[in-house]
């Protein structure tokens, strides 16, 4: 089915090198008759990436690009989420949906650069992705064409794509399909489909790359220690690290340990429940050092309504809003409670368990002369009273008057 009246001569396709985007680098040259340019967007995939650019041109790209985006990905979108404690459902790290559009916009600035007519992604029609990818470019490139081959063609499983490789003579992965799919970054590694859909079933220890399990961590804790900067990890056991070196380092110590696997099932955006399994051991740490850090640097008040705004935040990034304006004002306010998050958390690693030595900051709002259990000067227990008088005063009108009656 051509498309050629829709005037689309240059489409810049969101590239991986795997079987979908291999398949949609050959369909969209086909369909519309045009040219393609493939772009693959480095956010810490590693090892896929190699020869990716030679694939591409094999599979019918006109141009490739790899645009290393990691320290980005770190500083733009992995740092905000440790600010704000963002966990989608309480439990989720947002590996997939930081991710994203740190990819999207990437791939806009290259959209840009070549002057195309449209963009294309590999999102199927029942996942999150599709509406992280497409509300990101009618952000950052409202007027371009998306093009999204899963709600377009006619292939419906992995064995429709295979063939349709096979004929058109498309070089392909040839290894035993894996039994459920996977998605790496640098922040994390998840798991869903395939074996993973029945709940009833667990899963096979060789599917985790980053984790060992609780069985094959050490007998002995692993002590570390995290800085941060105004609510920022900068330093790693006392050395100042860049960015992707210490998300990096902190992966291997903690999966080491047995830290950060996730189970859940979690409530999609486009309205069905799914399971996802998951490895964020930097992610892990990070959050339980930080919330340690908040813990003494926060006043209640301040705390305890960022606490509540966590959620929300989560809520944004899973749902594809990441450059939206309530974002950007929650954003403000969070890097405001952030000035005074500056101190060193010392941690606990074993067989899972992230457990706090100590926490330690200039800025720490902690009294240990107020709150001793020891004799003291400095607080005066008969004030107690009034104020209890005082906050219970509704509540002991209302059972007065209910009584009476």
């Amino acid at each position: 089915m051509s498309q050629e009246n829709l005037g689309i001569k240059k489409v810049i396709v969101s590239y991986s090198g795997g079987l979908d985007t291999s398949v949609i680098l050959s369909w969209v040259k086909e369909n519309y008759k045009c040219e393609v340019i493939a772009c693959c967007v480095d956010v810490g995939q590693g090892n896929e990436l190699k020869g990716l650019n030679e694939k591409s041109k094999k599979t019918g790209a006109s141009k490739s690009y790899i645009v290393d985006a990691k320290e980005e990905f770190v500083t733009d979108y992995i740092y905000p989420a440790i600010k704000s404690q963002a966990l989608y459902e309480n439990r989720y790290f947002l590996g997939t949906a930081l991710a994203r559009p740190v990819i999207a916009k990437k791939i806009a600035e290259i959209v840009k650069k070549e002057n195309a007519d449209a963009v294309c992604h590999g999102a199927t029609g029942k996942g999150n992705d599709q509406v992280r990818f497409e509300l990101a470019f009618k952000a950052l490139i409202p007027n371009i064409k998306i093009i999204a081959p899963w709600r377009e063609w006619e292939i419906k499983s992995r064995e429709d794509a295979i063939s349709y490789a096979k004929k058109r003579n498309i070089p392909v992965p040839v290894s035993k399909a894996k039994p459920y799919s996977s998605d790496a970054n640098l922040w994390h590694i998840s798991y869903e489909g395939g074996i993973l859909e029945n709940l009833k079933k667990g899963y096979d220890e060789s599917m985790f790359k980053m984790t060992v399990s609780l069985e094959k961590a050490p007998n002995k804790p692993t002590n570390i220690d995290i800085t941060f900067e105004k609510g920022i990890p900068i330093a790693l056991n006392g050395k100042i690290l860049k960015p992707v070196e210490l998300i990096t380092k902190l992966n291997e110590i903690a999966g080491k340990n047995a830290i950060g696997r996730t189970d859940i099932i979690e409530n999609r955006l486009v309205g069905m429940k799914s399971r996802g399994v998951y490895e964020a051991p930097a992610a892990a740490v990070l959050y339980a050092a930080h919330q340690e850090l908040e813990s003494i640097a926060l006043d209640r008040d301040t705390l305890h309504f960022k606490q509540s705004l966590s959620a929300k935040y989560a809520e944004l990034s899973y749902y594809g809003l990441w450059f939206s304006p309530l974002k950007d004002a929650l954003d403000a306010f969070i890097n405001k409670t952030q000035e005074h998050v500056t101190g060193t958390v010392k941690l606990k690693l074993y067989k899972g368990n992230i457990t706090p030595r100590s926490r330690d900051s200039k800025y720490s709002l902690y009294s240990q002369k107020l709150a001793t259990f020891e004799k003291d000067k400095v607080y005066n227990h008969k004030d107690a009273e009034g104020f209890i008088n005082l906050w219970g005063l509704s509540t002991k009108v209302l059972a007065l008057f209910r009584k009476n009656k």
